[in-house]
């Protein structure tokens, strides 16, 4: 299914051989990201994953992108609370020119002092873009709800004060001591050739700073719900999040909760969709996600609607989370979520650039690649029972957190919602 190779400097490269492709999909991850950061940085490894396009000692900005755009190939990167990653896909006998222009901008980003000026004006229009957005400004919210004092509860963003803050002496400092090869993995999909990659790597291999992966500051176990955050804004809509406490990637109920949450409402056949918007028409988009870190996870409802039309949905809302830890699904019905999962899972496979995002989220997240045999015995190994457990367990008031941005100022009476 893949290959690997762990250089003496601590490096890690994986490949992911699709020879009947075209193209090669390559991506350079470091295990750094939001939860890494200490409060004074909130925001520097996304800061950071700007300026990497910003100019090396070889390549201006706009070279960097002309480098991979002009050979027909896409470059593009992000950064979330646990990983941070540059990537870029071409045709297959481009890869040489890829891996070049990556690892340029890994190793030699210069941070100049006036593209760190400029850049920082960027981000903080990013940051405006989604204050204006309250379907994204609902979730930082809920966010800070969840993990109070924490990392966790920070935008990954940052915010325009911590941004101020940052010089270019603290870019070369957390680079320096964080960018290492024991926190950093070389990905590809598609038409490659591992002993091809692994050369091409080896070639820089000298230019990575040698060390082990960084730590971060454990999450709370305990959540402090039910609680619930009213943010007043001038909008059409009232949109809420709500947050519920689960478990880290490594627990082995996370298999079941994927289960919950594809009932519950990842997609249009889901309980929530079907209820909500279906037979109440009550809101254009309601759906839930599961997201699991090293040390914790939530599953999370989201909604816009009408403002005097809250109540009554979360009232749904609860009455179906209630539903789902009461009784198990019926047989047809755990049937489609497990069906639906196995072929989001191979559908996933067939794409090159999400073939390599897996292999740097399963490496950075559990030192190993689980081949689609193993992921169809876990899904075969559960019961209907078990997403009834897994729901019973952790759909409790305690592990509740509701944020939301409203044009009303005040919203006493969800409070109560979340409690009964």
């Amino acid at each position: 299914m893949y290959e690997v190779t762990r250089l003496e400097n601590g490096l890690t490269v994986l490949t992911a051989s699709m020879p009947h492709m075209a193209s090669v999909s390559v991506g350079v991850w470091v295990g750094v990201g939001g939860r890494h950061e200490p409060a004074r940085w909130n925001g520097i490894s996304h800061f950071i994953e700007h300026m990497l396009f910003k100019g090396t000692r070889r390549r201006n900005a706009a070279q960097i992108s002309q480098a991979v755009e002009g050979i027909g190939g896409y470059l593009n990167a992000f950064t979330d609370e646990e990983h941070t990653c540059f990537y870029a896909r071409a045709q297959r006998q481009r890869l040489p020119d890829l891996l070049d222009v990556l690892l340029d901008m890994f190793l030699e980003s210069q941070f100049a002092p006036g593209e760190i000026a400029k850049e920082r004006d960027v981000i903080k229009e990013e940051i405006a873009m989604y204050l204006d957005q309250p379907a994204e400004q609902v979730h930082d919210l809920l966010n800070a709800l969840q993990f109070p004092h924490h990392p966790l509860g920070r935008p990954v963003i940052g915010t325009p004060r911590t941004l101020d803050l940052m010089r270019r002496r603290d870019f070369c400092r957390y680079v320096e001591s964080r960018y290492v090869t024991g926190a950093t993995v070389i990905t590809a999909a598609g038409n490659v050739r591992h002993r091809e990659l692994v050369r091409l790597v080896e070639r820089r291999a000298r230019g990575f700073r040698v060390g082990e992966r960084p730590h971060y500051e454990a999450a709370p176990q305990r959540s402090r719900g039910p609680s619930l955050k009213l943010t007043h804004k001038a909008t059409e809509q009232t949109h809420l999040s709500l947050g519920i406490r689960t478990c880290s990637r490594h627990d082995p109920r996370r298999h079941a909760l994927r289960l919950v949450n594809v009932i519950l409402g990842e997609n249009m056949s889901s309980r929530l969709f079907q209820v909500v918007r279906e037979q109440h028409g009550l809101t254009y988009n309601i759906h839930s996600a599961v997201s699991f870190w090293d040390d914790c996870g939530d599953l999370v409802v989201s909604a816009g609607l009408d403002t005097s039309e809250v109540g009554r949905t979360l009232k749904l809302i609860r009455r179906e989370l209630d539903r789902l830890a009461e009784s198990p699904p019926s047989r047809a019905e755990f049937a489609r979520a497990r069906d639906y999962l196995l072929g989001q899972h191979a559908l996933q496979l067939e794409s090159a650039e999400n073939h390599m995002m897996l292999l740097g989220e399963y490496w950075l997240g559990y030192g190993r690649v689980p081949s689609p045999r193993e992921f169809g015995r876990r899904m075969a190994a559960l019961k209907a029972a078990d997403v009834c457990a897994s729901a019973k367990e952790f759909f409790r008031p305690e592990n509740f957190s509701l944020a939301v941005v409203s044009p009303r100022k005040r919203m006493d009476d969800l409070a109560a919602l979340l409690t009964n």
